[in-house]
C-alpha cells in the first residue's frame, strides 16, 4: 500500500529562473504527457469527465433559460477555466516524475487542499478573465448584431454567416477573445503547476509565468494556438473529446513547467 502523505511544501520560498523553449521541450512535454495518461487512465479520463460535464451543466443551464448567445460563448469559453480544474492530473505527472508511489485517495487530497493555498487564489484570476470573456462576447454582440431577436442556434448561425454583421462579430469576437486568450494562457500556462509544486504567492507564479513566455515566445506561442484548436476539437462533439484531451493536455503542462522552470 501507498504510504505517500498529501503533498506540503515546508522549504524556503524557492528564487525561481526560467530557460527558453524549443519544439523539442513541446514535443518531449506531450510525450510524456501521452504515456502519463496511459499510465493512470481511470484518474486521468476522470479528470477529463468532470471538466466535461462541467462544461455541459453551465451551457445546458443557460440553454433552458434561454440564454442561447451566452451559452454559445460559455461552450467557447469555459476551457479557461480547465487550468485550475487541472490539480489533479499535475499531482499525476509530478509524482511519477519524481518516481513516487500514489493511490487515487492522495490525487484527490492533494486537490482538496489546493482551496487554503494559492493556486486557490489563482482561480478568481481566472474565473475574472472568464467574466471578462463573457461579458465582451455580450459587448461585442450589441454593437455589431443590435437587438436581433435569436431564440435558437440555428437563427444565430443563420445570422452568423450571411449578414454583414454577422461577419463583423465573428472578425471582432475573435481578435478580441485572442487576447484575452492569449493574456490568460501567458499568465497561467506556467503558474498553475508552478503553485502546486512550489510553496509561493500566485503574483511570483504570474510573473514567472509570462518571463517563461517572453523567454521564447514564438514557441510558447504557438504551442497556446495549438492547445487552443486542440481545444476548439474536443468541445465540438458534445464536449466528449474533453474526457480524452483534458487530461492529455494537463500531464502535458505539467511536463512543460518542469522543462522550463528552475531553481537557482
Amino acid at each position: 500500500m501507498s504510504t505517500d502523505q498529501p503533498h506540503t511544501h515546508t522549504s524556503p520560498v524557492p528564487r525561481l529562473d526560467v530557460r527558453a523553449a524549443g519544439f523539442d521541450d513541446i514535443r518531449a512535454a506531450l510525450g510524456a504527457g501521452l504515456r502519463d495518461t496511459v499510465a493512470s487512465p481511470v484518474l486521468s479520463l476522470f479528470f477529463g469527465l468532470v471538466c466535461a460535464l462541467f462544461g455541459a451543466v453551465l451551457v445546458s443551464s443557460l440553454v433552458v433559460y434561454d440564454q442561447i448567445l451566452i451559452a454559445v460563448a460559455a461552450g467557447v469559453g469555459f476551457p479557461l477555466v480547465a487550468p485550475f480544474l487541472a490539480a489533479g492530473l499535475y499531482e499525476i505527472s509530478r509524482r511519477r516524475s519524481r518516481g513516487e508511489s500514489y493511490r487515487a485517495s492522495d490525487i484527490f487530497l492533494v486537490v482538496f487542499a489546493q482551496r487554503g493555498r494559492q493556486l486557490g487564489w489563482m482561480s478568481f484570476v481566472v474565473l475574472f478573465v472568464f467574466w471578462m470573456w463573457a461579458y465582451q462576447v455580450r459587448l461585442v454582440m450589441a454593437l455589431t448584431l443590435g437587438y436581433r431577436g435569436m431564440s435558437s442556434l440555428e437563427a444565430f448561425a443563420d445570422v452568423l454567416l450571411t449578414t454583414s454583421q454577422g461577419a463583423s462579430f465573428l472578425i471582432v469576437g475573435t481578435i478580441v477573445g485572442a487576447v484575452l486568450s492569449t493574456i490568460l494562457y501567458s499568465l497561467t500556462v506556467i503558474s498553475m503547476p508552478l503553485l502546486l509544486d512550489k510553496e509561493i504567492d500566485f503574483i511570483t507564479a504570474m510573473i514567472t509565468s509570462v518571463k517563461t513566455v517572453l523567454a521564447s515566445p514564438a514557441v510558447m506561442l504557438i504551442w497556446g494556438a495549438a492547445v487552443g484548436a486542440l481545444t476548439l476539437l474536443a468541445i465540438a462533439p458534445a464536449l466528449l473529446g474533453v474526457i480524452v484531451i483534458f487530461p492529455i493536455l494537463g500531464h502535458t503542462t505539467w511536463h512543460l513547467y518542469d522543462r522550463l522552470v528552475f531553481e537557482k
